[in-house]
């Protein structure tokens, strides 16, 4: 029996050899994804590993990449490779976490918030990746994860 003929790309894919040009000129660098992680995890009394806690922002990212895999702007910050830009913040806790996902979907902010299981912890949200101006005001309030 014959292999299956796999889908074709959602974004055409350049010719071997060929140049990649983001197809946004230079605000293709200037596309950012947010990933926010709750901090409460790595700390007593929950003190996750900081491997577990990392993992969580791991799906979150790819979770929000996917859902949103047909947007340009996600095909055009996918399409940067190396050159990609991803900020991680940092939510204090559950509470600040749910109120940032309600802001988000009021302000119709694309992400995805990543539940683990079976615990049913709500841990990470992502944004899929937008233009830093569109989204920076609604996340200046937050601190990069250390």
């Amino acid at each position: 029996m014959a292999a299956p003929i796999p889908s074709p790309p959602a974004f055409p894919l350049p010719a071997a050899g060929a140049p990649v040009a983001p197809p946004y000129g230079d605000m293709a660098a200037a596309l950012v994804q947010y990933v926010v992680l709750r901090g409460d995890l790595a700390r007593p009394p929950r003190s996750w590993p900081l491997g577990a806690v990392v993992a969580q922002g791991c799906h979150a990212a790819l979770a929000a990449a996917h859902a949103y895999r047909e947007h340009p702007d996600t095909g055009a910050y996918l399409e940067l490779g190396g050159a990609m830009r991803t900020v991680v913040l940092e939510a204090p806790d559950e509470a600040a976490l749910a109120a940032l996902a309600q802001t988000l979907r009021q302000h119709r902010i694309d992400h995805r918030v990543w539940t683990e299981h079976p615990e049913d912890i709500p841990t990470c949200l992502a944004l899929r990746p937008y233009p830093k101006d569109q989204v920076h005001q609604h996340l200046k309030g937050l601190k990069l994860l250390k």
